[in-house]
This record gives structure tokens, sequence and C-alpha cells, in this order.
């Protein structure tokens, strides 16, 4: 069994098997799959806990455990946020980033005509100013999406990619 606190300005309500975790800068919903895991509120602290039948107590220790994990990242990104940043790099052509209609259009990257299109993930922003790309959002697993969709949109196909290195990079530096 597991206790997380609910901080002040947090609400936390458990809808079925849909756990809603409200604050300041949004709100994400986690899914408990109820056959492992029963999830309920009591006062200001959310108890996760796994089911007691005897041939489930592995994978519902697994489970419960996850889902804790999920939960206290959830209620840390409503208030706080994530941002990730990123750096455009190129060595060949000159690349331009550009947002339009919840996608990232990459231009002339490896000199291609025709933009490549990436989709952003559910409520995530990008930023773009110069060579600097802001990944923000709520999220933690839709932020990682849009960062993985941008990463795999920038793959050199067709091209030795030890030679063609341009793209979009997070930049670990900050």
């Amino acid at each position: 069994m597991y206790e997380i606190e609910i901080p002040s300005g947090v609400n936390v309500s458990v809808d079925g098997e849909n756990v809603i975790i409200k604050g300041k800068l949004g709100s994400v919903i986690k899914r408990a799959n109820t056959k492992f895991v029963a999830v309920k509120v009591e006062g200001n602290k959310i108890i996760v806990d796994g089911v007691k039948v005897k041939s489930l107590v592995k994978k519902s220790s697994f489970a419960s455990t996850a889902l804790k994990t999920e939960i206290s990242d959830a209620v840390k990104s409503v208030q706080e946020g994530i941002e990730v940043k990123m750096k455009v790099l190129f060595a060949h052509f000159p690349m331009s980033i550009e947002i339009r209609n919840n996608k990232v259009l990459l231009k002339n990257l490896f000199g291609e005509k025709v933009p490549r299109e990436i989709d952003i993930v559910g409520s995530t922003k990008v930023e773009v100013k110069g060579q600097d790309v802001t990944v923000k959002g709520v999220d933690k697993y839709e932020v990682g999406q849009t960062i993985a969709n941008i990463r795999k949109g920038c793959y050199a196909r067709g091209y030795d990619t030890r030679v063609f290195q341009d793209g979009l990079y997070v930049n670990l530096e900050e």
C-alpha cells in the first residue's frame, strides 16, 4: 500500500478506472487497472493498494508501484510543468522550423524540398526561438512522445547517419 500526499492547489478525483489530477497548469488523467490496483482518495492523500488475490499478488505489486510513480509524477507536473529544451544542429543545409496546426514542420532538412511534418501529442506546446526549441506540457508521457516524434522525424533516411547528423537534439547542458 502506498500513500501519496496531495499538496494544496491540486485536486484529485477517482472516476472508475481513471485518476484525474488537476492543478494550476492543467490536468492529467491516469488509468488504473482495477484488476490489479485499487485507488482511493482519503483526505489529502491518495492511497494506491494492490489486490489481495493470491494468484495476482506479484503482478499487483508491480502495477501498484508503477501507478504510484505515475501519479506522483503527475501531481508534481500539474504544479510545476515539464519543460525540455532542444537545439537545432546542422552542418550541410540550413534548417528552419515552423509550428502549424499542432504539427512541427522541419524545412530544408538535408536539402529536401518538401518539409517533414511531425505530430505534437496532446496538449503539449512547442516554442521555437531561433535555433532553440522548447517543448512544454503537463503530462510527462505526452512531452516525451512529442520529443520522440521530433527525433524520429529528423532521421536521415538513405544517408550515413555518422556523417549526416543534422536535426534536433535534447539540450543536456541546461
